[in-house]
């Protein structure tokens, strides 16, 4: 794979009930991989799904899904905004290992929803990863101490850990080929998650939360706004679990239902999707069920969970690595990750706690104008990303300039917030950050499966985010021997992206107006 290649595609009618094999639709797995008939059958259901179109069903789920992404962004917002009265009340000299109990929790989540989610159904787990973030969520506004609070926030990451592994692929199964775009758009309700946030924070943290330069010890009652907030945000999530669980029927999976080889359930499922997009599917059981005659379809746990390790297996991962470009392409686009995934939870879950403390410093660190100024950051963070979605197309700009200019400038402004000398310049240079933080994201998520071959995209995001999330722990590590208190972690994590934007101009494929393979 030196070049990219469109493929070339018959957009006229969709496929009638006999010659599905031969629709539009492309299986990620190889022919001949662990479970053929599995995939024949996959294959089968992915041209039903695309001979329904969009509809109802879809644009409803779409709503629900971005719940999901939303939760993503939200709960790590809101242990960025509850740290510095946490660390006031509690009198905990290491505030980030809060963060750091939120981002095991985070990996843990990840894994386990990931997987589970092919053992035990996606219904099960797209309703019950949401839970779990509410319901933990709301137990942590009670918190007797330090150790409970971080105890809860591992947990309510848990659930939060699952969100996007779970709902992309709950989406993705019942969206066709021709909407997958739609899964960009998801990242709107991440930008928006940290503006409702930063929005609810304001006037419950801002007003009952104990100040920095008080010389009275810091009582539960002088700071109860982030208990009052944390029963605000597990509140919104659980009406974002009763909307999912109660007010919408969310059918499962056609494919997990045909991989527990229960083939009549799928159809009845596809059937259902149709009607409810008012338009009929001539899929039938026989369409399924000839390709029984190409062997013995494995339908048991094990097997569903060995189609998931399929994924991640040596053979997929050798394949990002089978030729000394493609090599370097991956192994450039894990360290990209792998920095931004330390850079960034190193600055900015700690944004409060930075604007509270030298806001101190300055003589204008009051907990209103660090919440206020966290609402404001958030905001500058949405047309970030829509304008993120702009520059991708503009002519030699593209993904890969627009991405390594805007990491190298995200950068370039954390260095530039060492010099503000009042609360006001320092919000200035946390705005431009966050604008251009959010321009990197959206171009990064829409960057990095492109280049990665169909068969192996999903091993590719897998190693990514891996790499990501690993980082992404050694952050309130570093924040904590590096004293949140002094430029020494803003410095490290400006270098970091100026590093990670330097290793985006050395990679080697651009794919503005190429279809990936």
């Amino acid at each position: 794979m030196t070049d990219f290649k469109p493929d070339v595609k018959d957009e006229t009618d969709p496929p009638d009930r006999h010659s599905w094999d031969e629709a539009k639709t492309t299986p990620v797995l190889d022919q001949g991989a662990v479970d053929p008939v599995y995939q024949a059958k996959a294959h089968v259901l992915n041209n039903a799904i695309q001979q329904i179109g969009m509809g109802k069903y879809q644009w409803e789920l779409f709503v629900l899904v971005g719940f999901g992404w939303a939760a993503d962004n939200m709960w790590p917002v809101i242990t960025s905004l509850i740290l510095p009265a946490v660390a006031l009340e509690f009198h905990q000299s290491k505030p980030p290992l809060l963060s750091l109990a939120q981002n095991i929790g985070l990996l843990a989540g990840a894994v386990f929803w990931g997987f589970g989610c092919d053992i035990f159904g996606r219904r099960l787990a797209f309703n019950a990863t949401i839970g779990v973030t509410a319901i933990f969520g709301l137990i942590a506004a009670g918190s007797p101490n330090f150790a409970a609070i971080g105890c809860f926030a591992a947990l309510w990451s848990f659930g939060v850990g699952g969100n996007l592994p779970v709902d992309s692929a709950v989406f993705l199964e019942f969206l066709p080929g021709s909407h997958q775009y739609l899964l960009t758009i998801l990242s709107i309700f991440w930008a928006f998650a940290q503006l409702l946030a930063t929005l609810v924070a304001w006037p419950l943290l801002g007003y009952r939360t104990c100040s920095p330069k008080q010389t009275t010890p810091c009582t539960r009652s002088q700071n109860f706004g982030w208990r009052w907030f944390m029963i605000a945000m597990g509140g919104f999530s659980m009406i974002c679990f009763i909307l999912r669980f109660v007010v919408f029927t969310l059918y499962e999976s056609p494919k997990f239902l045909m991989g527990k080889g229960k083939d009549t359930e799928a159809v009845a499922v596809v059937h259902k999707v149709a009607a409810k997009n008012n338009r009929t599917s001539s899929l039938s059981t026989a369409d399924l069920e000839v390709h029984n005659e190409e062997g013995q379809q494995s339908t048991d746990a094990a097997a569903a969970l060995k189609r998931k390790l399929e994924k991640i297996n040596l053979t997929h991962v050798r394949a990002l690595f089978r030729t000394r470009k493609i090599a370097y392409s991956t192994t450039l686009i894990m360290c990209v990750w792998a920095f931004i995934g330390l850079a960034f939870p190193l600055y900015n879950a700690f944004i409060p706690y930075t604007l509270n403390s030298r806001g101190a410093s300055f003589g204008d660190g009051s907990t209103y104008l660090t919440y206020r100024n966290s609402l404001i950051i958030a905001v500058l963070g949405i047309p970030g990303a829509l304008l993120g979605g702009f520059l991708v197309e503009v002519p030699k700009l593209g993904r890969k300039g627009t991405l390594a200019l805007s990491t190298v400038l995200t950068g370039v402004f954390l260095f530039g917030s060492t010099t503000a000398k009042n609360s006001n310049s320092l919000l200035g240079w946390n705005c431009a950050f966050s604008f251009m933080s959010n321009v990197m994201y959206a171009v990064l998520y829409a960057y990095t499966p492109e280049i990665f071959p169909t068969k192996d995209r999903g091993t590719g995001n897998a190693l990514t985010a891996s790499a990501n999330r690993v980082f992404g722990i050694m952050a309130p590590i570093v924040a904590i021997y590096a004293n949140l208190e002094t430029a020494a972690p803003v410095y490290v994590s400006g270098a970091l992206f100026i590093g990670a934007g330097v290793l985006v101009c050395l990679l080697p494929f651009e794919s503005q107006g190429k279809a990936s393979l």
